[in-house]
């Protein structure tokens, strides 16, 4: 028999990604994750000094899965603007679920960032 936590329904920590580039630091933190999540869940932290946060998260960021297929967020609950914006992107579960996901985020300082976690 085979024991894999991930069946057995303990909650499943994802590390944390961080990209800097253009003056602009963003983490991306998974909190809801795989196939037994009904949706899947990004903490996004977007912090600068030098760059307005204005961009629409929901038209700059897509998940990609390990076909190359991309989706788009469901929502973003956060703010809108400012120098610091934290907030959570929503995304549809993929079924079936992928080897890993890339998370891409464009326009933020001209510059795309990719997070990429195996699943």
């Amino acid at each position: 028999t085979q024991n894999n936590s991930d069946i057995s329904g303990t909650v499943q920590k994802w590390e944390s990604k961080i990209d800097d580039q253009a003056n602009v630091t963003v983490t991306v933190t998974p909190t809801l994750l795989g196939e037994k999540s009904g949706e899947w869940k990004f903490d996004v932290v977007v912090d600068t000094h030098s760059v307005e946060l204005d961009q629409d998260m929901t038209k700059i960021v897509v998940l990609v899965d390990d076909q190359g297929k991309e989706y788009a967020p469901l929502n973003w609950e956060g703010p809108t603007g400012g120098h610091q914006r934290e907030g959570i992107l929503t995304f549809s579960k993929i079924t079936p679920t992928p080897k890993s996901i890339e998370l891409k985020i464009s326009d933020i300082g001209n510059v795309v960032r990719s997070f990429v976690w195996q699943i």
